[in-house]
């Protein structure tokens, strides 16, 4: 059960992107990251995306892992997808030599591909690239993701909306019965604001049926290093202060140096959710067109993504 891997404290999850819709690549994410050790995955809410999931953990002999979907409020990052105004594009293609998902070919969004991040309307001069929130209906997406069998759900509560977040908590709560997540950071709440709204969340669960992910700087984690993970541990120590019947996982920002700064700073976590940074150290090898042919590509990955892994497991 997905309980007993967190009561380890040693979970590493991995965040293959709310918004990311991209088949293939979650195919070939997963099994490099299966192989090298990691039995908890997040994905998108997207039945092709899950089905994709499940049968390269099958190929890839993993019976034991898990998966967790993420649904998101309308001001979630991770709902976002990017949108090029033509008019005002000059065709520059800064966009496209910063878009770290390869979303972006000639002035054109690849939206199976764009997880929002942001990257690409910040080197933007002439303000051609806006955004459009690309929330799920949880009434069309949920009931058969539920039906097939799913081990978790997320619901990202980082929005100020309070009503539509609780409005979404509780449809979740009334439509699944197994342990739920709440990815939660401090980029819009205060410290008090977002301990007190983790509480109203769980007061009708059960102890240790929730997992409070403590989102520092989400989609932020492109270097390894204690400043990028920083946040996600100290949102962790509010959770952790606040003596809360939930586990908490490290999320935003994350690397190979979070549970080593947790345990510096002392602060107890069951778990890693590493997304960006999970990718990047693996894209040369995952964008290979001879990825599923030539050995030497696994091998490449391979350690790249143990290494990583490791880093929570050891």
């Amino acid at each position: 059960m997905l309980k007993d891997l967190l009561d380890t404290n040693h979970c590493f999850k991995l965040v293959c992107g709310a918004g990311n819709e991209d088949i293939e690549e979650i195919r070939r994410l997963v099994y490099v990251y299966a192989i090298a050790g990691c039995r908890f995955f997040d994905l998108s809410a997207n039945e092709n995306v899950i089905n994709a999931a499940r049968e390269v953990l099958d190929f890839a002999k993993v019976y034991d892992a898990y998966l967790c979907v993420s649904v998101g409020t309308k001001n979630d990052p991770n709902a976002h997808k990017a949108v090029i105004d033509v008019d005002k594009c000059v065709n520059c293609g800064l966009c496209e030599e910063t878009c770290p998902r390869g979303a972006i070919h000639y002035g054109q969004v690849i939206k199976e591909k764009c997880i929002g991040c942001g990257r690409c309307w910040k080197v933007c001069s002439r303000a051609a690239i806006s955004y459009i929130s690309e929330e799920k209906n949880l009434d069309e997406v949920l009931p058969p993701i539920v039906e097939k069998g799913i081990d978790c759900i997320e619901l990202h509560a980082i929005g100020e909306n309070d009503d539509e977040v609780f409005s979404k908590w509780e449809y979740i709560n009334n439509n699944y019965e197994g342990l739920l997540s709440i990815c939660i950071g401090r980029g819009k709440l205060s410290n008090e604001a977002l301990v007190e709204r983790i509480k109203k969340m769980i007061e009708n669960r059960e102890p240790y049926t929730t997992i409070i992910q403590t989102d520092g700087f989400p989609m932020s984690g492109g270097d390894d290093n204690y400043k990028s993970t920083l946040q996600a541990v100290a949102t962790g120590e509010i959770v952790q202060n606040a003596k809360l019947p939930v586990y908490i996982m490290f999320s935003g920002g994350t690397n190979s140096k979070t549970f080593e700064l947790a345990r510096m700073c002392e602060i107890s976590a069951c778990g890693v959710a590493v997304g960006s940074y999970a990718r990047k150290i693996v894209k040369k090898y995952i964008d290979r067109e001879d990825f599923w042919i030539n050995p030497e590509v696994l091998n490449g990955a391979l350690p790249v993504a143990k290494e990583l892994v490791d880093s929570v497991l050891a």
